[in-house]
């Protein structure tokens, strides 16, 4: 996935927290890839739950895919999503437009920062 500058104040981040052994992950990655190239605008991050333990902590992650989108250090959304490139579509595009919106609680700033200031910032 592509690599961009540090977080921005307006600056988006989409995170597909997944694992290398699950097949719906690996199904879903061509799909994560073409809403990346439909959104040049926006980092977008592949982060394996297993190899970054440290740094999802105590994160429950029950269901894969698990997307974090991030606008600056905000956490907008956390959770499940379907395999659907129309649906991540959707979903990041609602979020833009309404940059001022609802974030996603706490614990997903606090996952945001941690991705952002280590896994993320080594790419």
């Amino acid at each position: 996935m592509s690599s961009a500058p540090s977080a921005t104040p307006d600056s988006w981040l989409v995170v597909c927290l997944c694992a290398a052994w699950c097949g719906v992950c690996r199904d879903w990655t061509p799909v994560f890839a073409q809403v990346e190239a439909a959104h040049p605008g926006v980092r977008f991050a592949w982060v394996d739950v297993e190899d970054e333990a440290d740094a999802i902590g105590d994160l429950d992650i029950e269901t894969f895919p698990t997307v974090l989108v991030g606008q600056g250090a905000r956490a907008r959304f956390l959770g499940p999503v379907q395999p659907s490139a129309a649906q991540l579509a959707r979903l990041l595009e609602s979020l833009q437009a309404d940059p001022a919106g609802r974030g996603a609680g706490p614990e997903a700033d606090a996952l945001l920062g941690r991705l952002r200031s280590g896994v993320l910032s080594k790419r």
